[in-house]
């Protein structure tokens, strides 16, 4: 497999395995072997090795000494700091939008929700997971601060990778969401800025809660399992 895109031969490396750990394609504790990513995608090991360090720098591995690349773990900490750290930086970026947004601004989000209302109704998961980042992405540029784009963009996938199990989990999270991204819109027009804030923390605090529930859940049926096994 070879890559012709503008980014380094590194990043693109780095979106290809992020996307099958976002996706669930490889797991929690697997090892990502240089070598044999190497040879799949006909690189050089030093570009993966690269690869892998924007990985780690992205929340998505751990580089363990004499284990070496291992899909990083999501327990309910884990998740809980995440969203409370997106709420933070969210609610930052929300904020600033709605001081400097202007009228023709509010074009693009309208267009924005109507893709994401599109593929609600289709039941289109793949689409409105790439639509929900195409929108936070649209909104990074207006926090007009250079640190808190470039710590968005790093934690994004660790963020997607938690989003794409919350719309996976239940059937009606889909509605959640796109009830969620036209609430924010709603608040932008009316320039209402405690709202704003008041749905960035809800909405948190629930997809957090979710995804820290199905951990749980996963963990007691694999304790349950092995303890049975060992009878």
């Amino acid at each position: 497999m070879s890559f012709k895109a503008k980014e380094s031969l590194s990043e693109q490396i780095a979106t290809h395995l992020a996307e099958q750990i976002i996706r669930g394609d490889m797991l929690a504790g697997d090892r990502i072997q240089e070598l044999r990513v190497a040879g799949e995608l006909e690189v050089s090991r030093g570009s993966v090795r690269e690869a892998l360090l924007i990985l780690q720098r992205r929340q998505l591995i751990d580089i363990l000494p004499r284990r070496g690349a291992v899909v990083k773990e999501m327990s309910e900490a884990h998740v809980r700091s995440l969203y409370e750290l997106v709420q933070v930086l969210l609610g930052l970026v929300i904020r600033k939008a709605i001081k400097v947004v202007r009228e023709e601004d509010l074009d693009e989000f309208i267009g924005l929700v109507h893709n994401l209302q599109m593929a609600a109704e289709e039941r289109d998961l793949d689409r409105f997971f790439v639509l929900s980042f195409q929108f936070l992405e649209h909104t990074y540029p207006y926090a007009r601060n250079a640190y808190v784009e470039d710590i968005l963009i790093n934690l994004q996938p660790a963020i997607q990778r938690a989003y794409f199990m919350a719309l996976h989990l239940e059937p009606d999270e889909i509605k959640e969401c796109l009830s969620f991204f036209k609430a924010l819109v709603e608040t932008i027009f009316r320039r209402d800025v405690r709202s704003a804030l008041e749905i960035i923390r809800e909405f948190a605090e629930h997809q957090s809660e979710l995804v820290e529930e199905s951990i749980t859940r996963a963990r007691q049926i694999e304790t349950a399992w092995g303890s049975r096994r060992r009878k």
